[in-house]
């Protein structure tokens, strides 16, 4: 088994838009949407707050790699003269 984070995506890995957080599915779209759409108002107010929330619920994993994207989505992306 290989020991590159990249290689060992499946369909259901995916990276937060913004903020580039690598996570993987274990429940379709569908029932994570209802499940953020039954959160109360204040466990909505952050992107990070509601990635905890499917974690502890079991629904994703945070997959804690230190493998990003960039805003462009790129994996492992962006321009290290702009990073600060």
């Amino acid at each position: 088994m290989s020991e590159e984070p990249r290689e060992q995506e499946t369909s259901a890995d995916h990276f937060v838009k913004h903020g580039g957080v690598h996570f993987r599915t274990h429940v379709s779209p569908q029932e994570i949407n209802n499940f953020i759409r039954k959160l109360p108002a204040g466990k909505r107010d952050s992107l990070f707050e509601v990635l905890e929330q499917l974690d502890q619920a079991g629904l994703i994993s945070v997959i804690n790699d230190h493998v990003f994207t960039d805003g462009d989505g790129v994996i492992a992306g962006g321009d290290e003269r702009t990073i600060r």
